[in-house]
C-alpha cells in the first residue's frame, strides 16, 4: 500500500515479525551513505525485531554505504540479515560478517552477457555521457550490472552525482529501457532487470526481489505473511514490484524521509 500518512497504516503491521527493506532510494539516496538519523532510527527498530536489507548492489558498497555508517551496539547485528546483488549473495552477523552464500555467474555466463551488452549497444545506437566515473559494465560475482553513468558518480562527486543521475533518468528511461530489451532478447536464460536510475542488472532467470523474498524466508526461517517489504519501486515495472508476486505485505515509499516517517510509525507504542 502506499505510504500516505500515519493514520493509513495497519496496526497490525507493528506485529510483524521481520522487516525487509529496500537499500537505494528507500533507506538511502542512491548509491549514498546512510544518514545519521536513519541510523538511529534502524538502530532502535533493531532492538525490537529482524531487519533484512535487500538491494541490487555488490556487498561492498553494502559495507561502505550501510554498514560502515551505521551507529549501532554490534549485540545487536544478529538481528540483522544483509542480502547484495537482489539476494543472490547473503551475510550475517557472527563476530564479523560472514558469508553464507553467493550464487556467482559461470565465466561462460559472464563473457555471454558482456557480449551481449556491446550487441545491444550496436544495436539500438546507443551513445555513452561523455564523461563518466568508473566501469560502466561492473562484474558483481554474481550479476552483471550496467550503469549508464558509470559505478563510481556518486562517491566521486557526491549529491552533485545523484543530481547527475536523476537528470539522466529522466530524459533516458526510453533509451535504458530498449537497451534492457535488446539484452533480454539476446539473453533468454537471464533476468534482465531495468534497475535503479541509470542501472541495468543481468542475473540468472527467476532472480527478482520476489526470488529475494523467498530466500530470506528459506535463510531466516519467518514466513512471508509474517515480513513487511518496505521499497521505493513497488510500482509496475519497478525493480520492487517483484516483491508483490509473492504476497508479501509492502509499503510503498517515496523516498528516505517516508521511510524515516514509517519506522516511527512501528517504533510507537500501542
Amino acid at each position: 500500500m502506499p505510504y500516505n500518512g500515519i493514520m493509513r497504516l495497519k496496526r497490525s503491521f507493528r506485529d510483524k515479525k521481520l522487516i525487509v527493506f529496500d537499500l537505494d532510494g528507500t533507506l538511502t539516496e542512491s548509491k549514498s551513505e546512510i544518514k545519521p538519523d536513519m541510523s538511529g532510527l534502524l538502530c532502535k527498530l533493531l532492538k525490537t525485531k529482524p531487519i533484512a536489507v535487500i538491494g541490487g548492489g555488490k556487498y561492498q558498497l553494502f559495507r561502505t554505504q550501510f554498514i560502515a555508517k551505521f551507529k549501532c551496539p554490534k549485540e545487536l547485528f544478529h538481528n540483522l540479515f544483509l542480502f547484495p546483488t537482489t539476494s543472490t549473495s547473503f551475510y550475517c552477523y557472527q563476530n564479523g560478517w560472514k558469508k553464507v552464500y553467493a550464487k556467482e555467474l559461470s565465466k561462460r555466463e559472464k563473457k555471454k552477457i558482456k557480449k551481449a551488452f556491446q550487441e545491444a549497444f550496436k544495436e539500438i545506437n546507443y551513445i555513452k555521457p561523455k564523461k563518466t566515473y568508473g566501469k560502466v559494465i561492473e562484474d558483481r560475482g554474481t550479476q552483471i550490472t550496467f550503469s549508464a553513468l558509470g559505478q563510481e558518480v556518486v562517491k566521486v562527486l557526491g549529491e552533485k552525482g545523484i543530481q547527475l543521475k536523476t537528470k539522466w533518468r529522466d530524459e533516458n528511461t526510453g533509451v535504458k529501457l530498449k537497451l534492457a530489451e535488446a539484452l533480454q532478447r539476446r539473453l533468454p536464460d537471464m533476468e534482465v532487470v531495468a534497475a535503479g536510475y541509470t542501472s541495468i542488472d543481468v542475473v540468472r532467470k527467476g532472480v527478482d526481489k520476489a526470488y529475494g523474498l523467498r530466500q530470506i524466508e528459506k535463510n531466516i526461517h519467518v514466513s512471508l505473511r509474517d515480513m513487511l517489504f518496505v521499497g521505493d519501486a513497488l510500482f509496475p515495472g519497478g525493480n520492487d514490484y517483484a516483491a508483490r508476486k509473492t504476497g508479501v505485505d509492502c509499503i510503498s515509499v517515496s523516498g528516505p524521509k517516508e521511510t524515516k516517517k514509517f519506522i516511527r510509525f512501528l517504533l510507537k507504542k500501542q
